[in-house]
């Protein structure tokens, strides 16, 4: 879900053939460079949105609909605007008047963000329907997804697309089949982590990003995920390959064990210093809750609150979301987030929205009170990047502990 690498690494990359979609710095900091392309009024962020128009604009729509706000209709219309007659969506369309073509570059992740996206806000059934249909259309015959169509299936993407499947209804018990495939055994080096993809070789290697993915996607469950009951303490267990349930527990081991010491994951990038991975530690966040630890999750989000909240400033929509979506989770309060209020900061980086619950409430209550105060609405709140940013893209298998 996170978007921490720079334009200019998207572009190394798909050159070499690896699946990536970021935005960001690896230190979190949003790209320098002016944009290279205008800036739609309706999209969220002033950066270039080349790599990772959809995947922000379909955070950002979540995150403010975990916490009561209506977006504004030109943000809702961007995003069904860059939807190609095929169902599929790239990762920004500078020109949507234009009909997709062959090179029309779709991907799995910007679709799968935009179907949980629009599935969440509702009336978009038809749009929503036809990106299915293209998603299942590029399904590997692992069972699993790529980022690019006909790319080796990784788990982030895979986890991006069961969120996706099961926000439009869809099953998606085959499809936690091919994710469970990428988690590494108990006992095993990493054990209970997901590999973002085998190696050359075929073996797995443990990478908490996919593994915050895979979390999510093992329980069926998508970046807006609702923080469960809590249960005991996560444990790995079993040595073979796991149900999706318990991989899904297995990867919250791996995780609890991860941010045991520091409270927050560290970001590996070649050339570059390790520095505290702000994006995958909220992912891990969320994960977590997900999974019914928040107990284990609280230490990592009392870090954010402390540390995250000027890497979201420098980043942008998808990072402030993905903090919204991690504060949902874990049953926070996004608007009192280490004195920040993660929703106000997010609604400013985008078209003024339509209204929000707490509006609506303060309403009801001056009603009520004969002239009293409004008050904002709290909401016990839930996101990336990838591509930046949080789940999401691929290309983050270099991001292990």
């Amino acid at each position: 879900m996170n978007i921490r690498r720079s334009a200019a690494l998207v572009a190394a990359t798909a050159v070499i053939g690896m699946a990536t979609a970021p935005a960001a710095l690896a230190d979190g900091s949003a790209p320098s460079a002016s944009p290279s392309v205008a800036i739609p009024s309706g999209l969220y962020g002033k950066a270039d949105p080349t790599y990772d128009g959809v995947w922000r604009q379909s955070l950002s729509l979540l995150a403010q609909h975990t916490t009561g706000v209506k977006p504004a209709a030109k943000a809702v219309d961007w995003l069904t605007g860059q939807q190609c007659a095929n169902g599929g969506f790239a990762a920004f369309r500078a020109d949507p008047g234009k009909a997709c073509d062959a090179k029309t570059p779709l991907d799995s992740n910007s679709t799968g963000a935009a179907v949980q996206a629009l599935a969440a806000l509702g009336g978009h059934d038809a749009e929503v329907g036809k990106a299915v249909k293209w998603l299942e259309s590029v399904r590997g015959d692992d069972g699993g997804w790529g980022y690019n169509p006909g790319g080796a299936s990784d788990a982030n993407s895979t986890s991006v697309v069961i969120g996706a499947l099961a926000a439009a209804g869809e099953k998606v018990t085959s499809a936690q089949a091919a994710l469970v495939e990428l988690s590494i055994p108990c006992g095993k080096d990493g054990g209970g982590a997901f590999a973002y993809q085998p190696d050359k070789k075929g073996k797995l290697a443990a990478n908490a990003d996919a593994t915050a993915a895979g979390v999510l996607g093992g329980l069926g469950k998508g970046l807006a995920a609702d923080g469960a009951k809590q249960g005991g303490a996560p444990a790995c267990k079993g040595s073979g390959t796991p149900d999706a349930a318990q991989a899904a527990q297995n990867g919250s081991a791996y995780l609890t064990e991860a941010l045991a010491k520091d409270h927050h994951l560290m970001s590996s990038m070649p050339g570059a210093k390790d520095q505290p991975d702000y994006g995958n530690t909220a992912d891990a966040v969320t994960a977590l809750s997900a999974a019914g630890h928040g107990d284990q999750a609280a230490p990592a989000l009392s870090w954010l609150e402390k540390n995250a909240t000027q890497w979201a400033a420098q980043s942008g929509p998808a990072a402030y979301a993905q903090l919204v979506l991690a504060s949902h989770a874990a049953g926070a309060d996004p608007r009192h987030f280490g004195g920040t209020d993660l929703v106000k900061a997010l609604n400013a980086t985008g078209p003024a929205p339509a209204s929000t619950k707490a509006a609506a409430d303060g309403k009801k209550d001056e009603k009520k009170d004969d002239g009293g105060i409004s008050v904002w609405y709290v909401v016990a709140v839930a996101a990336v990047a990838g591509i930046g940013i949080g789940f999401l893209f691929s290309g983050r298998k270099k991001q292990q502990l």
